[in-house]
């Protein structure tokens, strides 16, 4: 695990070196692009950056002893933060910003750190699917809230859990985006070409048995153009 300091600062004044400081230490991947090596990050700033800036705005500022902590594993990031979060972790994507510390939030606002539109998580799991990362888990422990954002994984490695959390909030942001999720989609979230749609239809149907999305029309019978929808929608 990697820590970082900027007591000397504050949330504003250090929050771009703080990013910049996390980037840094990442690990990277090498690509041979045009017999030219490129080194491209593993996980996506933008996702590091609402992260970040999440956890200093949502944080419970009445509990003492703790504060908004960055963990870096080989296999993962955690980002924490003191207190519970004021609207299920389910529904980070799709509900409007609620804030524990409104002044906070309109101050970071104007300094062009937050947007206070609420739409922080939506772009962490937007970049975690440009990158084809495993769904970011968001966690609720006894006094913090915990998010946390995994390392490339190949789909063969991923457990149902992880498939099926994927599925939920890809059909989360496809709902945000006026869009409805379907085979196709799911299937370029993955990276699964074609003809391996039933791998998809799998992961989609356990996403179903969870109950996290159904079919936006209940009443058709066709399974290659079937649509599903959050299970909130």
């Amino acid at each position: 695990m990697i820590g970082y300091s900027a007591t000397s600062k504050g949330y504003a004044s250090g929050f771009e070196g703080a990013v910049a400081w996390i980037d840094n230490v990442l690990p990277t991947n090498e690509q041979i692009q045009q017999a030219l090596r490129v080194e491209r990050k593993l996980y996506p700033e933008i996702a590091i950056r609402e992260l970040v800036a999440n956890a200093l705005i949502h944080q419970d500022l009445s509990i003492r002893g703790t504060g908004p902590m960055v963990e870096i594993y080989t296999d993962r990031i955690e980002v924490t933060n003191p207190g519970v979060p004021l609207i299920d972790p389910q529904r980070f994507i799709d509900c409007p910003p609620m804030s524990r510390n409104e002044k906070l939030a309109s101050f970071m606002r104007r300094v062009n750190i937050c947007e206070e539109r609420g739409s922080g998580i939506d772009k962490v799991v937007e970049s975690a699917e440009a990158f084809q990362l495993p769904a970011p888990d968001f966690r609720v422990l006894e006094h913090h809230t915990q998010a946390v954002l995994f390392a490339p994984m190949r789909y063969g490695d991923m457990t149902q859990a992880e498939r099926v959390r994927a599925c939920y909030q890809h059909a989360c942001l496809q709902w945000v985006s006026n869009v409805k999720m379907s085979n196709a989609t799911l299937r370029k979230r993955f990276g699964i070409d074609e003809h391996n749609y039933p791998m998809v239809s799998r992961v989609i149907a356990e996403t179903l048995d969870a109950k996290l999305i159904k079919p936006a029309d209940p009443d058709s019978k066709s399974k290659k153009h079937a649509r599903y929808v959050p299970f909130w929608a």
